[in-house]
């Protein structure tokens, strides 16, 4: 604080509560993702600053910029944890996860040049609550629910909307890969064995949803794409040829109507 009121006025120096501009609300790292719009952390922690940059304070209550400070407040961050105190969601079921906590965890990245120590706080049982690190939380999510066979079994039997649940995690586990380096080359690997190259799991979206095939072909070779995992060969051959069938199927369809 002290070393603060050098570089900046008393109020300022006070800041501690940051969030996005006066009644909006988001990160805006979704839309980077979505367009393909980035290359690394830096573009991130861009983002993040100016959607973030904004303080909320006694003295300024209706928030006010305050990008200069949010940057240098992140700049001395060593730890980014996100507490959650219920298990009816997972970091791979919504944007927030990646873009809230993973782009913390990239922009600090950005400012230091130091990965910092990032922490998923689980306080859904307050008596015996857990602390993960947040590779292994992903690991935890990967294995019970992301490949879980149950899971996806109960997930197909909601039709169109089950694919595109299934389309989304893949969505949300790239986002957080993006924005934290949370995958393991393995969990890639089964993903896609899982969601895109499993022939029954493909008859299902044929039948379902041929668009959420589309995107998760997509998705996973833009992570290989983007040096996000190394596939096999012939998992990279495979998808790109599951992406060519699910256009044929959609280009199919739209020339059948």
């Amino acid at each position: 604080y002290l070393e603060d009121i050098n570089d900046h006025d008393e109020s300022s120096a006070r800041y501690r509560v940051f969030g996005c501009p006066p009644g909006a609300y988001g990160i805006g790292i979704l839309d980077l993702i979505e367009a393909k719009n980035w290359e690394d952390e830096h573009d991130f922690a861009k983002c993040y600053i100016n959607w973030g940059g904004f303080a909320y304070s006694k003295s300024a209550p209706e928030g006010i910029e305050a990008k200069s400070e949010f940057t240098h407040r992140l700049s001395t961050v060593e730890i980014a944890i996100h507490n959650q105190d219920d298990r009816e969601h997972d970091i791979f079921d919504s944007d927030d996860y990646f873009q809230f906590h993973g782009g913390m965890i990239a922009t600090i990245k950005a400012l230091s040049g130091k990965n910092p120590k990032g922490y998923f706080g689980d306080t859904s049982n307050p008596s015996a609550p857990k602390v993960r690190d947040i590779k292994e939380e992903s690991l935890y999510v990967y294995r019970t629910r992301v490949v879980n066979p149950k899971w996806l079994e109960s997930i197909m039997q909601h039709g169109y909307k089950g694919a595109s649940e299934m389309a989304a995690t893949v969505d949300y586990l790239f986002g957080f890969d993006a924005t934290a380096d949370v995958m393991e080359d393995f969990m890639y690997e089964q993903v896609a064995q899982s969601y895109a190259l499993d022939k029954q799991t493909q008859k299902f979206y044929e039948q379902s949803n041929p668009w959420a095939l589309r995107g998760i072909s997509e998705r996973l070779l833009e992570a290989a794409h983007r040096g996000m995992w190394e596939p096999k060969p012939e998992t990279l051959a495979d998808l790109k040829q599951a992406l060519l069938m699910s256009d044929m199927a959609l280009e199919g369809r739209s020339e059948s109507k």
